[in-house]
């Protein structure tokens, strides 16, 4: 008796600090882990939004990248980390949807073991080419592949990953044999492409855009169902001959399941009114990001819904790993 006694009013101290604890919170700086490495576009996109909420919370929240197996180490870690609020992660289509299909023992379960706080928005990844590349369209591309069956490279940030992911799919669509080389991240994947070390790559439009603008690559698609405004001119593949084929990249705010309700709530709004800032809509939709901002539930069901797209495309290319 004496025992329940006990634990009920333990329980009724953790409910009662609940509301004290986000009154309080944050009262030191809050890590955003993003997994990949620096100059891909989790980077540009969870930096964009980082310093801004910082301000608004009060605290600094500081960038922490850590790369490796697909962008699953670092959301694995940020799984396990203490439910507290002081330990999010740049939620992302690679790590959220793809990784717990590619990976049969990814470590966590993207419904189960986040508690999201709110989608900050999306963006295509771009086809692009190092200038050098003989094609200059889609369609030159294919009839380029395959009359060299195995001899076109393209990178990606890393296997798993949405580019890896979407490199497979197109070579499916399109009846052709690519060679995947991986990287540590888009960064280091489009310093190889730049240094003209492989011919060509799978990147989202935040990392790639610069280049293309700058003539120091060639986009030859995006991978969504429409174009894209910073780059208007560049044809959907869908367009470029390889009718319904999407394949956009959705980045939002977690944190690990179990962190209190009310802090859930503190985060969601400044990432909101974060995304509401001028500075911040202006840096985003530079980098080619289509702001989506929403609740923790859209968040939730979106997860739900991209996780079942994207493990049907990760079984048809075949590319499941131990």
């Amino acid at each position: 008796m004496k025992k329940s006694i006990v634990a009920l009013a333990a329980l009724g101290l953790i409910v009662a600090l609940h509301p004290a604890q986000a009154q309080n919170y944050p009262n030191r700086p809050i890590t955003l882990v993003i997994p990949f490495a620096p100059g891909g576009s989790t980077s540009i996109v969870g930096r964009g939004v980082a310093e801004k909420m910082g301000e608004l919370l009060g605290e600094k929240v500081v960038v922490d990248n850590r790369p490796g197996a697909g962008g699953t180490v670092g959301t694995k870690a940020v799984a396990k980390s203490d439910p507290d609020g002081y330990t999010l992660v740049l939620g992302y289509t690679g790590t959220l949807a793809i990784g717990p299909s590619l990976y049969k023992n990814v470590g966590y379960d993207p419904r189960k073991d986040f508690a999201p706080v709110g989608m900050i928005g999306n963006a295509p990844n771009s086809l692009v080419v190092h200038p050098s590349f003989p094609a200059k369209t889609v369609a030159e591309l294919i009839s380029y592949a395959k009359a060299n069956p195995g001899k076109v490279n393209f990178g990606s940030a890393g296997a798993g990953t949405a580019s890896h992911i979407t490199g497979e799919y197109f070579a499916r669509a399109a009846g052709i044999m690519l060679v995947h080389i991986p990287y540590k991240g888009t960064g280091p994947a489009l310093t190889d492409l730049l240094g003209g070390h492989i011919p060509m790559a799978f990147a989202p439009i935040p990392a790639s855009h610069t280049n293309v603008a700058a003539g120091k690559l060639r986009a030859l698609a995006v991978t969504s169902a429409t174009r894209s405004s910073l780059l208007p001119e560049v044809p959907t593949i869908a367009e470029a001959g390889l009718p319904g084929f999407d394949a956009s990249l959705y980045y939002g705010l977690a944190a690990p399941a179990g962190t209190p309700r009310p802090i859930i709530d503190k985060l969601n709004k400044a990432l909101r009114d974060a995304l509401a800032s001028e500075e911040v809509k202006r840096q985003l939709g530079n980098d080619g990001t289509d702001i989506t901002p929403g609740t923790p539930e859209a968040y939730a069901e979106f997860i739900d819904k991209d996780e079942k797209k994207w493990a049907q495309l990760v079984k048809a290319s075949g590319v499941e790993q131990e």
